[in-house]
C-alpha cells in the first residue's frame, strides 16, 4: 500500500497481550462494523522493514487513532514501564502537529482502564478527552462507536449497545468461523482476524 492518506483507515495502537485479546478483538470488530478500515503494527511480517518505520508508515496513512495506554504499568519482571503505546500516540500527534495541511486532519481516541490514572505517568495529554473501558470489552465498543460516530460526522450509526450485542453474536460464531477457515482461534494474526469480520459482516445484517 501507498503513503497516501485514507480517511476511513484507524489506527490501533494498543497492547498484543493475550490477557488483552478480548478487548483488542472488539475494538477491530467496531472499527469494521461502523464501516472503517482497522490497521496496526502486526498486519504485516515483513522482516526486511524495520518496526518504527512500519509504525510511522501506518501512522501516515491513517486519518483516525484508537491508543489504548492502559498496559503502562510496571512489568512484574523486570520493574519498568511498558512505554511502546505512549511512544505510539506521541508519532500520531507528531504527524498531526507537524505532517502538514493533509496529516492535521487526524482525530484521536485516547483509552485507558480507569479515569485519570493517565495523570500519574503522562499528564501533558490532560485536556484531550480520555475514555475508561474498565478492561470490559463492552465498554471499549461503546467508546469507539461514540467517538468514530461524533469523530467522522457520519448519519446513521448504529448505537453502542447494539455494536456490542453483534459483536457478542460474532464471537459466538468465531470457533465455527474459523473451522470453516481453517484457523485456530488462538493462533490468528491480524489479517486472519480481519478477513473473519468482513466475511462475518456480509452475511450477518
Amino acid at each position: 500500500m501507498s503513503n497516501a492518506f485514507q480517511r476511513y483507515h484507524v489506527f490501533i495502537n494498543c497492547p498484543f497481550d493475550d490477557g488483552y485479546q478480548p478487548i483488542f478483538n472488539a475494538l477491530v470488530f467496531t472499527v469494521y462494523e461502523l464501516g472503517f478500515v482497522a490497521r496496526c503494527a502486526r498486519e504485516t511480517d515483513d522482516s526486511g522493514e524495520v518496526r518504527l518505520a512500519k509504525i510511522e508508515r501506518i501512522i501516515e496513512q491513517c486519518r483516525f487513532g484508537i491508543h489504548d495506554i492502559s498496559e503502562v504499568r510496571l512489568d512484574i519482571l523486570n520493574n519498568l514501564p511498558r512505554f511502546n503505546m505512549p511512544l505510539e500516540l506521541g508519532l500520531f500527534f507528531g504527524c498531526k502537529r507537524f505532517g502538514g495541511k493533509v496529516q492535521s486532519q487526524k482525530l484521536s481516541l485516547v483509552l485507558d482502564v480507569e479515569p485519570y490514572r493517565y495523570q500519574k505517568f503522562i499528564s501533558d495529554i490532560a485536556g484531550h478527552d480520555i475514555r475508561s473501558h474498565g478492561g470490559q470489552s463492552e465498554q471499549a465498543i461503546i467508546a469507539v462507536r461514540n467517538w468514530l460516530a461524533a469523530a467522522s460526522k457520519r448519519k446513521r450509526v448504529p448505537g453502542g449497545l447494539a455494536v456490542a450485542g453483534r459483536y457478542r453474536r460474532f464471537t459466538k460464531d468465531l470457533p465455527q468461523l474459523c473451522k470453516t477457515a481453517r484457523l485456530e482461534p488462538e493462533a490468528m494474526t491480524f489479517s486472519d482476524l480481519s478477513n473473519v469480520i468482513v466475511d462475518w459482516l456480509k452475511t450477518s445484517r
